[in-house]
């Protein structure tokens, strides 16, 4: 069944899980604590090497994940057959439906090691079982994300065309999408991604089109007269100077754009952009394709593109294809009770631990306004004092969920909060994070941050 239907609407996502989520439930029923009050955290130790900040991509998609986590009698039969679950177990799972809360940094914000991108609270057995859901989204929603903005920051004013859904599985290719156009990408190629989200979609033909008519002349006529003037070209199948000859002439110098797809870009760029001047096409736009990333854009910035199309190296995180997040518990109550005190608790594994107690995130600006540090808070956050913008919104209040919003606002938000951002941010050249991440515990005081000394 697909997972792809109706905006907000999921066939059940209970099995798109780990074993070991239902093994752990089954236990802590067995010994009295799978209805503990508990905190769980969603966090990276560190970004990927080299990179200097990371974007927050695929809330919604989670949101709807958890409100779609429901076991039928087909699935618990399922389980019950395969030694999974007992019956205590299939009669918890049964009537299971989230009614916890849930807290977490907005789409399109910037994240740093140690941000706390979600806290989730509930009891022990409904949030710990999805761990592995919520992982598998974030962790891949936002390494595109991340690539996606170190692009779009290298592309600038010019717009930049998700093109990856050959290079992916097809529910990948529609969320790389979604995560992309988050961070700043203007359009997609992916059809599924335009219906159910809404992102505006584009493509004209590839190289088979032109290759399937006895004269590239007939490919562009038949394209020119089906899709308009506006349509863009691609020149580069046999000689890229007759295309572009043969393209302007059949549009009357009214061609949209042209496409580039191989050899060295910036050169052919320099040289068609001449060739479409003294041909009268001024306005003509070019677009450049060809496996490109971050680095290859920027490289581009002083060559006469008006347009990329990245595919590849977009949705494999362009050298990150994950990030790293772990799901860990925090704090747990002492016991069953609703009243039960909330203790902190932590791993403390090398180069694995974990920091305990519920947590406030801010960041830090200084007077103009710049990102100065992430703050990450044991307890109560202390009184604005006007420098310290908080990051955590309430995204689910007993179950119901509280934080959807347009994609356009994420886009929005994307943009200020990477402009707040150190100019040293956006440098293309392996660095540290961008912010420092500091930790201060129950009494506002500066702590050791295992998270920076691993970043």
């Amino acid at each position: 069944m697909s997972l792809l239907s109706a905006p907000g609407v999921l066939p059940s996502t209970a099995l798109l899980t780990d074993h070991y989520e239902l093994t752990m439930v089954r236990a802590a029923l067995r010994s009295g604590t799978a209805f503990r009050r508990g905190v769980f955290e969603l966090f990276a130790r560190r970004l990927p090497e080299g990179r200097r900040y990371g974007v927050v991509a695929g809330v919604g998609r989670a949101l709807d994940a958890i409100q779609a986590f429901r076991f039928d009698d087909g699935t618990l039969n399922y389980l019950l057959e395969q030694n999974v679950i007992d019956t205590d177990l299939a009669e918890f799972l049964g009537r299971y439906k989230f009614k916890g809360d849930v807290w977490g940094y907005p789409e399109g914000e910037i994240y740093f090691p140690g941000s706390p991108l979600l806290i989730v609270e509930g009891t022990f057995a409904e949030a710990c079982i999805l761990e592995t859901l919520l992982l598998s989204i974030y962790n891949y929603d936002c390494a595109v994300a991340s690539a996606a903005s170190r692009m779009t920051a290298m592309a600038g004013e010019r717009p930049c065309i998700e093109m990856g859904s050959r290079r992916t599985n097809e529910y990948a290719a529609v969320a790389a999408a979604r995560a992309a156009y988050i961070a700043g990408f203007a359009s997609t190629s992916n059809l599924q991604a335009g219906r159910h989200y809404g992102i505006p979609t584009t493509g004209t033909a590839a190289h088979s089109f032109t290759l399937l008519h006895d004269t590239e002349e007939d490919a562009f006529r038949a394209q020119l007269k089906t899709l308009g003037k506006g349509t863009t070209l691609l020149v580069d199948t046999y000689d890229i100077e007759e295309a572009v000859r043969t393209g302007v002439r059949l549009s009357k110098g009214k061609l949209g754009a042209i496409r580039l797809d191989s050899g060295d870009l910036a050169e052919q760029a320099a040289d068609v952009r001449k060739l479409l001047d003294s041909l009268g096409a001024t306005r003509t736009r070019i677009v450049v394709t060809s496996d490109l990333d971050e680095f290859q854009i920027a490289a581009l910035r002083g060559a006469p593109v008006d347009g990329f199309g990245v595919g590849t190296s977009l949705v494999t995180g362009s050298g990150a294809p994950t990030c790293g997040f772990v799901y860990k518990l925090v704090a747990r109550a002492t016991s069953e009770k609703k009243d039960a005190e909330l203790l902190p608790v932590a791993k403390k594994s090398v180069d694995k631990v974990s920091v305990g107690g519920r947590k406030y995130a801010l960041r830090r600006r200084g007077a103009k306004g710049r990102a100065e540090a992430e703050v990450i808070g044991i307890g109560t956050p202390p009184v604005d004092d006007g420098n310290d913008r908080s990051l955590l919104v309430p995204l689910m209040v007993k179950g119901k969920a509280v934080g959807r919003e347009p994609l356009s606002v994420a886009r929005e938000r994307h943009l200020t909060s990477r402009a707040e951002l150190p100019l040293a941010a956006l440098k293309m050249s392996k660095g540290e994070p961008a912010l420092p991440t500091i930790l201060l515990d129950h009494e506002g005081a500066p702590t050791e941050n295992p998270y920076e000394a691993s970043a």
